[in-house]
């Protein structure tokens, strides 16, 4: 009755993150639970990580998500998943984007880009959804929308009503772009 259930969402500057955060809190209040949420930025402007924590239950003191205790840990580039791996409780689901996006020290030389990214994610994560959020964006209609992909594919694994998702976008997203975000919320749900 008292359990407070922690979402990690992880990314890189431009792919959605703070909106997904937005969202995925909007469902949690909509279906009556405290929620509080918690965002670093870091070089985000710059393509650098950005990291959202969301927590909800019937009474949540702070926002900041334990390592080791999230439910859920959504991210949107692969590597990501890695970084941040440590969040997720043993029983959590891994929701990961199968994008690679490459940062600057790989694209400069100082560093290398892993070429066995899957295989690395079925070595870490006991249960893991590896999704490739983008082509279903696109056949959604709009590549932008793969943040609500993925956040469509996260909650089959939370206790959250798909009305309340659904109102969630409505709330979160402004004007043209609301149908299409809750076909991609949908497509992302529907993933097997």
């Amino acid at each position: 009755m008292n359990q407070i259930t922690s979402i990690v969402l992880a990314g890189v500057g431009g792919q959605g993150i703070l909106l997904a955060s937005e969202i995925s809190a909007q469902a949690a209040m909509l279906a009556g639970f405290d929620v509080k949420t918690n965002e670093v930025h870091g070089m985000a402007q710059r393509g650098g990580s950005v990291l959202a924590q969301i927590r909800y239950g019937k009474k949540v003191y702070s926002p900041t998500v334990a390592k080791h205790t999230a439910r859920v840990l959504v991210t949107l580039e692969q590597i990501e998943a890695l970084r941040f791996a440590d969040y997720l409780s043993e029983d959590g689901v891994c929701v990961a984007n199968s994008q690679a996006i490459i940062p600057v020290t790989v694209s400069s030389g100082a560093a290398k880009y892993p070429q066995n990214v899957k295989e690395m994610l079925d070595d870490v994560f006991k249960k893991l959804v590896f999704i490739d959020a983008a082509k279903i964006a696109i056949e959604c209609g709009n590549i932008r929308a793969a943040n609500t992909v993925l956040l469509g594919a996260t909650s089959n694994h939370l206790d959250l009503p798909l009305d309340c998702w659904h109102k969630a976008i409505e709330i979160a997203v402004k004007g043209k772009y609301t149908d299409l975000n809750k076909k991609a919320f949908d497509a992302g749900r529907n993933f097997r």
